[in-house]
């Protein structure tokens, strides 16, 4: 069985308050990062239909900052499935009253499916609809190459 990748897109929505801020009265980043990690379960889940587990995230990067009171949006959408693993790219925007977004960050988040005795299982394969899904996708499997050969020379 194989599904899009339209259907498990995900869309959270915040807007900034005291608890969610750093001294600097900026998005305190491990707040993001937990919003990140959500958006990318709740992706992985809607796809494999199975509990999931973080397994790695590969980048975060943090390109402009959020202060108290903004609205923040973040988008996370499958970019690749492999047997039992999946990769979901969230991205996090300020929204401003008018509408328009502005990036702030980025992130690539593995997510592992599991059976009923949490282990590995397999995932449904992933269906490409659009040019910027094909280009994901292939993104996606160079970032698992890179990943597996630091894995390599780790060992």
């Amino acid at each position: 069985m194989e599904k899009r990748v339209s259907d498990s897109f995900t869309e959270q929505v915040h807007i900034l308050s005291q608890g969610t801020l750093n001294g600097y009265n900026r998005l305190f980043g491990g707040q993001l990062m937990s919003w990140i990690d959500v958006v990318a379960a709740v992706v992985a889940r809607r796809h494999s239909e199975r509990n999931v587990t973080t397994a790695v995230v590969d980048m975060i990067q943090f390109q402009a900052p959020a202060y108290a009171n903004d609205t923040i949006l973040i988008l996370g959408k499958i970019v690749y499935a492999g047997r039992t693993s999946m990769e979901i790219k969230v991205t996090v925007y300020v929204e401003e009253l008018s509408g328009e977004r502005k990036l702030i960050n980025t992130a690539y988040v593995v997510m592992v499916a599991l059976d009923d005795y949490e282990k590995p299982t397999l995932v449904p394969g992933l269906i490409l609809e659009t040019e910027e899904d094909k280009i994901e996708y292939e993104n996606a499997k160079i970032r698992k190459a890179r990943r597996l050969q630091y894995k390599t020379h780790q060992m």
